[in-house]
């Protein structure tokens, strides 16, 4: 029981790391170029600081920058150096993990753009309420923690100023932070045995947003995640409520982000602002529950959404290490492997500054004033630093194009994952399946949200054969529950292969012979 629990908290870490260190390292660039480039004064200014216009602006950068919500705490502890109200340090908080260009892209082909966009004005409405109230009832807490950082030279200096900020950073009590928000992760592991958030959040329940609610507060969910969960909760005909009460909770906040605030405005006042969000994101979840509730869905009964918070191995009658280096070896793609390597190289410089220069006379020696070489051109900081956030802003809406690939480059990049899945299917092996069928799932959503960025539209036929392919790996996916069914499996597996075909010739890949 202890080595089930032990390396599946483990795998879950690696997991939650793997899909998060991407943007963690935008979050502590983010908070670089807050530092370094802006200062003081230009942050307040960006965040409209003072004016009504505060929260909203606060709400728009965050749904631009693409952090999620581990990657939201290093900005968040800037934005307070700098002085910036805790109202719209939350409300930025809360709101840059929820949605980004590429997870509001995706989320279109996953439900009705109605309930996404239900979705965002509640989330505009939540940060606003909540951070209008804190600051109501908690004011004066815009104040600036230390003086404005000295500037450095124009050129690589300031460039080193950029990379020194973040692996001090990241080696320093952001770490900390990280580390809590991953607790959440196993403590879930601990507590969720496998399977056991696969009937909950039914549409009949109706503890279903509450229930959501306590799983998701210590859950982690980078944004794409989350819309993916969001995504298999309509099509299994879930709790609306419970969806809304994963996204806010499960992409827009961790115990990280919490230890933070009891730390920097205290127990009291965190608690009162969590009660508040409680109050208001509950009520809307019951809200919004049947008035968005989809009528063309017929409940599933189960679903496995929410396998990725419980426990991934059983107790008893599992060979946990097999599996632990299998699930590792299969699920952490190449792209992944490098992102975890780039930020365990930047701790490990960060820890070796720590130790032998923990006064940071590096970063001193940088400030000192010298002349400007030849071949440094002279930007204002706060001007580079505008160009910088731009940039990362337009790679956000551009990576768009990389994301969502062309037609023929997703079904390229489905082919293996299909012959797999079917083959899996054919000869009842569940974890070529269980591999297969969320890849095949995640590439035909990209297909689609490809298709309307190249042509402005998804035809209502190619719409329906995807969804059909996506019903058959559905019907699959549960099929491979029960050995009994193994006829039936096979069966699918087949429709699966004849689907996916008919879906290839919709969106015009292959021969277009009559069907």
């Amino acid at each position: 029981m202890f080595e089930a629990m032990f390396l599946g908290g483990l795998l879950r870490v690696i997991q939650a790391l793997a899909a998060a260190a991407p943007t963690i390292l935008i979050g502590l660039l983010v908070a670089a170029t807050l530092r370094r480039l802006f200062g003081h004064a230009a942050t307040r200014r960006m965040f409209g600081a003072g004016t009504w216009r505060e929260l909203p602006q606060a709400w728009l950068i965050g749904m631009l920058l693409p952090v999620c919500s581990l990657g939201a705490i290093p900005v968040a502890r800037e934005m307070r150096r700098a002085g910036i109200s805790g109202g719209t340090i939350l409300a930025f908080a809360m709101t840059a993990p929820l949605f980004n260009p590429l997870s509001l892209l995706y989320g279109l082909t996953l439900s009705n753009p109605v309930v996404l966009l239900a979705f965002s004005l509640c989330s505009l409405l939540i940060v606003t309420v909540v951070g209008a109230a804190w600051d109501w009832f908690f004011p004066g807490t815009a104040k600036a923690e230390d003086p404005p950082p000295r500037p450095v030279a124009p050129g690589l200096s300031r460039m080193a100023a950029l990379l020194l900020y973040m692996v001090r950073q990241l080696a320093g009590s952001s770490l900390g932070y990280l580390a809590i928000a991953l607790l959440g992760v196993v403590l879930l592991n601990v507590v969720l045995p496998v399977g056991a958030m696969q009937t909950v959040v039914e549409q009949d329940n109706p503890w279903a947003p509450l229930i959501m609610t306590a799983v998701a507060i210590p859950a982690y969910a980078t944004p794409m995640t989350a819309m993916g969960q969001l995504g298999m909760m309509f099509n299994h005909g879930n709790s609306i409520g419970a969806a809304f009460a994963l996204l806010v909770f499960g992409a827009g906040l961790n115990l990280g982000l919490l230890a933070w605030m009891a730390r920097t405005y205290g127990g009291r006042r965190s608690a009162a602002w969590m009660l508040i969000l409680l109050a208001v994101v509950i009520g809307l979840a019951y809200g919004v529950d049947r008035p968005l509730r989809p009528h063309d869905v017929e409940p599933a009964g189960h679903t496995h959404a929410f396998d990725i918070y419980c426990c991934p191995f059983h107790h008893q009658g599992q060979d946990c290490w097999q599996k632990f280096n299998s699930t590792l070896s299969e699920e952490i793609t190449r792209e992944q492997r490098w992102g975890l390597a780039l930020l365990g190289t930047m701790l490990a410089i960060g820890v070796v500054l720590q130790i032998f220069d923990p006064q940071q006379r590096l970063e001193r020696w940088l400030e000192t004033p010298r002349r400007i070489g030849r071949f440094d051109w002279y930007l204002p900081g706060p001007v580079l630093g505008g160009i910088w956030l731009a940039i990362l802003i337009g790679l956000s809406i551009g990576g768009s194009f990389v994301y969502y690939p062309a037609p023929d480059q997703c079904f390229l990049a489905m082919e293996f994952h299909k012959a797999e899945t079917v083959s899996g299917g054919l000869g009842f092996r569940r974890h070529e399946t269980d591999r297969g069928i969320p890849l095949l799932d995640d590439w035909t959503r990209r297909l689609q949200v490809g298709v309307y960025l190249r042509q402005g539209r998804v035809s209502d036929y190619q719409r329906m054969k995807a969804r059909v392919f996506l019903n058959k790996l559905e019907l699959l996916e549960h099929a491979m529950d029960d050995p009994l069914h193994r006829q039936e499996a096979a069966q699918l597996a087949l429709a699966v292969d004849l689907a996916h075909i008919r879906m290839k010739r919709a969106f015009g890949v292959g021969p277009q012979a009559p069907e």
